[in-house]
């Protein structure tokens, strides 16, 4: 079998983007991912970017789309995402007082239900990204359950930021099991060994990606994509290569 690639979440290099995006792709290439996830476009038109992206030799993996913009401008994401070839649509974060008002949930749930039907109906798959806050509770059922019930598998899939379920107390790779068959994105980043559970590097910190890494084919992992949100001890550019060169030497990459 081929190995599951490995992309990197372009919001890590959100301040080398805004200077130069395509060059920062570049970068990302030489460090050896096969793959990118995008967090906005850099006014790029889709036509370049796609140009841009097989040059490089890299795939569009997924583009995180804030709520607004899926509610307002699905025609435009949907038509960007099938030219440069990326399968994925991803909500990355709603507002947690939303989430945990059952009037409000039920008819953020009913739009959820809307968007992935129709990005499902141009070929593409909607797809939502955790943070810890999902993991309370709202009567016996964390809130992040819950949103996977309301909304049918077939037009929602799971993409699992392993950091974050473990922020949220859980045990990441019994929960990416738990979603078989629907997590086919898992966000790869580090907790370090510290008070706060920093962001870390991956390979720097607690969290057992071995372990992850042994079951993801079976769970059903398409891709793994690399996310610091902040990078404390070291430049971005060099922590995301700090990850992917930790990847390769375990054979991952």
């Amino acid at each position: 079998m081929a190995k599951i690639p490995v992309g990197l979440q372009l919001y890590t290099l959100r301040e080398e983007t805004k200077n130069d995006f395509l060059g920062t792709l570049k970068k990302v290439a030489e460090m050896g991912y096969q793959a990118v996830e995008f967090a906005g476009y850099g006014d790029i038109p889709a036509s370049d970017m796609r140009k841009a992206l097989d040059e490089l030799g890299l795939k569009a993996i997924s583009s995180h789309v804030g709520i607004h913009q899926l509610e307002t401008e699905l025609d435009h994401l949907i038509e960007y995402s099938k030219v440069i070839g990326a399968k994925y649509i991803v909500c990355p974060w709603l507002d947690k007082a939303q989430l945990q008002d059952e009037a409000s949930f039920q008819s953020l749930m009913a739009s959820f239900a809307r968007i992935g039907q129709k990005i499902k109906d141009n070929g593409l798959v909607f797809c939502y990204h955790n943070h810890d806050f999902e993991f309370e509770k709202v009567g016996e059922q964390y809130i992040l359950d819950r949103m996977y019930q309301a909304v049918d598998a077939s037009l929602m899939q799971a993409e699992l930021d392993l950091y974050w379920v473990t922020k949220g107390g859980l045990d990441a790779k019994e929960y990416l099991q738990s979603y078989k068959g629907r997590a086919p994105l898992v966000h790869v980043k580090d907790m370090a060994n510290d008070e706060k559970g920093s962001f870390a590097e991956v390979g720097q910190g607690i969290i057992d990606y071995k372990s992850i890494f042994a079951i993801a084919e079976e769970v059903g992992v398409e891709c793994y994509i690399v996310e610091q949100d902040q990078c404390y001890n070291h430049p971005p550019l060099v922590s995301v290569k700090m990850s992917i060169d930790y990847l390769k030497s375990i054979g991952i990459a």
